[in-house]
């Protein structure tokens, strides 16, 4: 039986960078993928999500393009060319990395992976009727879409009226109108996409705001953006039931119900760890996540736990992050994971960028800060690009140390612009230090630079 010195299960960012890092540092690697190489990120989320919010920005441009002195006759949308591009970009980069797997020598096994408990050189996985043993072993099953005990949601889900990311990326035929059970990241972003295109859309949500915990101005800023383009908002409201062709909720202490043509599911996710065979292992878990330390290691030595399988941050960004920290860890080498400086996104319009803290999670770690809100007005090539856009950055200092520890940002470029925050907070620069970098102008980057100048 051939032993490897590692055994990846799960074929995700963490699962598929993890075993390229190992195979770089000379490591026998063998990956384990039920679906597709890239895993959610790759086939059913982050990657086709962009493509299809790339061509409703199109569309967008082109019928609102008037107040800019552009004069378009006969836009119009085809959803089904859209999503047949959408299918050619994930089939490219699926191939990607299935070269880069190639190309490292990492025994790509498709079909579905059980760990079999442990071997006398390691650990034991199984999958197409093969064992395979590793020394090490290295799980990055990914999450899985939350189902709440609703009335009717099961049935909804199987008749094919509810859907879940998976199944509404690939729809080739327009709903008439949208429901979304859920107003975070996963379905401010798809409400977002439908509304943009013409798509009546209802989102509705349990608490008293949109997009968790994102900064409640910037909330606001969304919120009033996203009523402008045939998106409402029923928010503090709990869905109670699913029934054939319509969603009945709670609003105001008060029972409605509301016709619609599709409801898309996006309550949540949650670590995908039954029925993969963890339980031969003995791991320490919380609830259904995967408990690990700094170094990305399990409560069983040589055994990891990476990306969101641990539930510490759900982002492929992460994941990557964490695969590298867990192969250095093998390899012998000083890393460890830092949650406090991930930045996050969200890829509508406008669009959204933090890292670091808030000002109310600094004051609670028990830091004195001060915070900075610049509009982006201030910066020539956002008034020069946006017809009126409210966009905002907050920066937040520690005033004890005299170092950035947030930046919260809402308007155009904030997903490109937040790693220069990152870097600024991850290298803890002074800020005397940072107001004689130079950034290029025009540029809505400036505006990092420019509040610093009000520190």
């Amino acid at each position: 039986m051939e032993l490897f010195d590692l055994l990846v299960v799960g074929g995700g960012p963490g699962g598929y960078l993890c075993a390229e890092r190992a195979a770089q540092g000379g490591m026998k690697v063998a990956l384990f993928e039920k679906r597709a190489l890239g895993g959610t990120c790759l086939n059913e989320g982050c990657i086709p999500t962009k493509t299809l919010l790339n061509s409703s920005k199109m569309y967008r441009h082109a019928t609102e393009s008037e107040a800019y002195g552009v004069t378009v006759t006969g836009a119009a949308y085809d959803h089904a060319k859209v999503i047949e591009r959408k299918d050619k970009v994930v089939k490219t980069l699926v191939a990607g990395v299935g070269a880069t797997m190639s190309a490292n020598k990492v025994t790509v096994i498709t079909g579905e992976a059980i760990i079999a408990g442990r071997a006398d050189e390691g650990f034991m996985v199984t999958a197409k009727g093969e064992t395979y043993i590793g020394r090490r072993l290295a799980i990055a099953s990914g999450s899985e879409t939350v189902v709440p005990p609703v009335p009717g949601l099961k049935e909804g889900l199987a008749s094919g009226f509810v859907l879940t990311n998976r199944e509404i990326l690939d729809l080739t035929t327009l709903p008439k109108d949208l429901v979304v059970i859920g107003g975070g990241v996963i379905g401010l972003e798809m409400a977002y996409y439908f509304a943009s295109i013409g798509i009546p859309v209802t989102v509705i949500e349990m608490m008293p705001k949109i997009a968790g915990a994102t900064d409640p101005e910037i909330c606001k800023v969304l919120t009033d953006a996203f009523g402008k383009r045939n998106m409402t908002f029923k928010l503090s409201s709990k869905v109670l039931e699913v029934k054939a062709s319509s969603v009945v909720y709670e609003e105001n202490g008060e029972k409605k119900e509301l016709a619609c043509d599709k409801i898309l599911l996006s309550a949540g996710r949650r670590p995908a760890t039954a029925g993969i065979g963890i339980e031969s292992l003995g791991l320490q878990m919380d609830r259904a996540a995967i408990v690990t330390d700094r170094h990305l290691c399990t409560t069983v030595q040589n055994v990891y736990a990476i990306g969101d399988c641990n539930g510490k941050s759900m982002l492929a960004h992460t994941a990557y992050r964490e695969a590298e920290v867990a192969v250095n860890h093998m390899l012998g080498k000083q890393d460890e994971m830092r949650y406090d400086v991930i930045p996050a996104v969200i890829y509508t319009d406008p669009e959204v960028a933090t890292v670091g803290h808030s000002r109310e999670g600094a004051e609670k770690l028990g830091m004195h800060v001060k915070e900075i809100k610049l509009p982006m007005s201030y910066a020539g090539r956002y008034l020069a690009e946006t017809n009126g856009g409210k966009g905002f950055i907050k920066l937040v200092v520690d005033t004890d140390r005299n170092r950035l520890v947030g930046c919260h940002m809402v308007g155009s470029y904030a997903s490109e612009i937040i790693m220069t925050a990152t870097m600024m907070i991850d290298t803890e620069l002074n800020p005397e230090r940072l107001k004689k970098l130079v950034f290029p102008h025009p540029t809505v980057a400036e505006m990092i630079r420019e509040a610093i100048f009000h520190i």
